[in-house]
């Protein structure tokens, strides 16, 4: 292992409060209430073109909605987490739904309506030897 330095894959997406509970940070239209997930860098609501968004913290347990396993590491070099690994959209009880790598003892147990609860995992180890964590969603019973 490199120099046991662990950095997220991207700033801002998930925080911890004083109580150390992790949860993913959204914007929440204070015009529409629309939420988004991952926040909007732009500070525009894309539902009523409004700029009155404000962070949120989102639950950190959804449901399943649609997921698949990956056996085969895809083309292009952008995915440089382990294979075989499992993805789908999860739903959170605000009502957000966005893309998530699953994570579950077996994965070809999970099914539409599992429900998930998040974890900060490592995703690689990137040319410096650092540990890059991502959120990910797994399976609870």
């Amino acid at each position: 292992m490199g120099n046991g330095k662990s950095i997220p894959i991207r700033e801002g997406l998930w925080g911890v409060n004083d109580a150390g509970e992790i949860a993913l940070i959204g914007s929440k239209c204070t015009s529409c209430g629309e939420l988004f997930f991952p926040r909007k860098q732009n500070g525009v609501c894309t539902h009523c073109q409004g700029r009155n968004l404000e962070d949120v913290r989102l639950s950190d347990q959804g449901k399943v909605i649609t997921c698949t396993v990956v056996y085969q590491r895809p083309g292009g070099g952008f995915y440089k987490g382990s294979v075989p690994y499992a993805y789908g959209v999860v739903e959170l009880p605000e009502g957000v739904r966005f893309m998530s790598l699953l994570v579950s003892d077996d994965l070809e147990s999970i099914k539409v309506g599992s429900n998930v609860r998040l974890v900060i995992d490592p995703l690689f180890e990137d040319e410096e030897g650092n540990q890059v964590l991502t959120y990910k969603f797994k399976v609870v019973k």
